[in-house]
């Protein structure tokens, strides 16, 4: 098979890992039953004029199994931080303690479990259709080598079978972490 296969295999591999990598992220940001400074870490905060990450403004810990504890390093920041933490619809009532605000975090409701498992299954949707994009732009460079001569047909068939079969690997990979995400959720 022609050494360009080889290069492409391994960029839409990467992608793919790319888009695995995000689902993670968007996932370590959906909350279960147990605390974790990676609920608050999508939040943004307004300040020194521009919007910044939470965890480049502060420290984010656990402080307990329903608590998190965010140690804002510049005083004057600690309002901006407790009200974006309030308003990132997270259900999060924070209360501000100087420059520590304790994040106490409700127990979830079974309504609120299944909004989080349906908002698990749109990432998980999302990144399957994310997956199926690199494999399109892998099936058409295959073509485009055809339709030029540079690899045989056969070469290009097989290239083609084994862009899906890494294609089904990665979707299968997205299948298995969501069904293992949806039963953190689900724990109670």
């Amino acid at each position: 098979m022609a050494a360009d296969f080889k290069a492409l295999k391994q960029d839409l591999t990467r992608r793919m890992d790319g888009a695995m990598e995000t689902l993670k992220k968007e996932f370590a940001g959906l909350r279960t039953g147990r605390a974790s400074p990676a609920l608050l870490e999508p939040i943004r905060v307004e300040a020194y004029g521009s919007v910044t990450p939470l965890n480049q403004v502060a420290n984010i810990s656990v402080a307990g199994p329903g608590l998190l504890s965010v140690q804002v390093w510049d005083k004057g920041l600690a309002k901006a931080v407790e009200s974006a933490i309030r308003e990132a619809n997270l259900g999060l009532n924070p209360q501000a303690e100087g420059q520590v605000i304790r994040v106490p975090l409700p127990p979830l409701t079974q309504e609120r479990r299944n909004e989080l498992a349906k908002a698990a299954a749109r990432y998980a949707e999302s990144t399957r259709v994310s997956i199926r994009g690199v494999r399109r732009d892998g099936m058409e460079q295959v073509k485009g080598w055809d339709k030029k001569h540079e690899i045989s047909e056969d070469e290009a068939k097989q290239a083609e079978v084994e862009i899906q079969k890494l294609t089904d690997q990665y979707v299968k990979q997205v299948d298995s972490v969501l069904a293992d995400k949806e039963k953190d959720i689900r724990t109670v």
